[in-house]
């Protein structure tokens, strides 16, 4: 048995709750694949995904989550198709279509099935389905973005100390407000001014690693569950920029799940 082979065995069997999962998301994918292509709208796998595809050509055996990124503008011309497009056991997840949803990128999720994250920030949110996250990306200096992160910080302070939702929601709308509307048009107007090399995640997403255009194009493809599917030009290059050595498997005894509890309605 490979060692591939004994982490599924440990990790995620076939039938398992896990696995059922895994095999939920890759739907999502799929169709989120099928109208990109429809649109011409470039995509590809990130993060922990990204790392699955290139350490085990699927999802990492253990990861309950799934990562897509692409560039503002084809992150916006995505949210234009996706409800027109999407079949009804699917679902796109934004502040437009969830006045609670307070991310500032977008979740495909599954109405088949019911999540509950370990955080509890889900907990008011229309759609709590099985999902992956749409990442958009953007040229930016690192600090004005890690001032984007401030902002949004405080709304998961709020909403993670809060002992009274209704009130704590109001708050938090108030602040993704001033941020969608004049904090963040301000600090895009100063990245244009002064440029940027480098590309990171959108305003207010909090995370802050660098990437740059040619690693990420033009955009090959690598297996995936069988599928071959879009990857940056040069993975093995932005991975190691990000995560160091990101062959190397982490310490197995110490994994954090992200979902607290999973429901199958079909």
């Amino acid at each position: 048995m490979t060692n591939h082979q004994m982490l599924r065995e440990r990790f995620n069997p076939d039938g398992s709750m896990l696995r059922r999962q895994q095999l939920r998301m890759l739907e999502l994918l799929l169709e989120l694949d099928r109208i990109c292509r429809k649109h011409g709208i470039s995509y590809w796998l990130s993060s922990g995904t990204l790392i699955g595809a290139m350490r085990h050509d699927g999802f990492i055996p253990w990861d309950d989550d799934l990562d897509v990124e692409m560039m503002r503008n084809d992150y916006l011309r995505l949210l234009s198709v996706l409800p027109a497009e999407l079949p009804a056991t699917m679902a796109l997840q934004d502040h437009a279509t969830d006045p609670n949803y307070f991310y500032h990128y977008a979740k495909l999720r599954d109405r088949r099935s019911f999540l509950e994250e370990t955080n509890n920030y889900d907990r008011l949110l229309k759609e709590r389905g099985i999902y992956i996250d749409i990442f958009p990306l953007e040229r930016q200096r690192r600090w004005l973005h890690i001032v984007s992160e401030k902002t949004t910080g405080h709304m998961y302070k709020i909403w993670r100390t809060s002992s009274d939702d209704a009130r704590s929601m109001r708050q938090v709308r108030r602040i993704f407000r001033l941020n969608r509307h004049v904090v963040y048009p301000v600090l895009r107007c100063l990245c244009r001014l002064l440029g940027s090399k480098v590309v990171t995640s959108g305003m207010g997403i909090p995370y802050h690693n660098p990437r740059y255009m040619e690693d990420i194009f033009p955009l090959t493809t690598h297996a995936f569950e069988g599928h071959l599917l879009p990857v940056p030009h040069d993975a093995d290059h932005l991975l190691r920029g990000i995560y160091g050595d990101y062959m190397q498997l982490p310490n197995l005894d110490k994994l954090q799940p992200h979902v607290n509890k999973l429901e199958f309605y079909d």
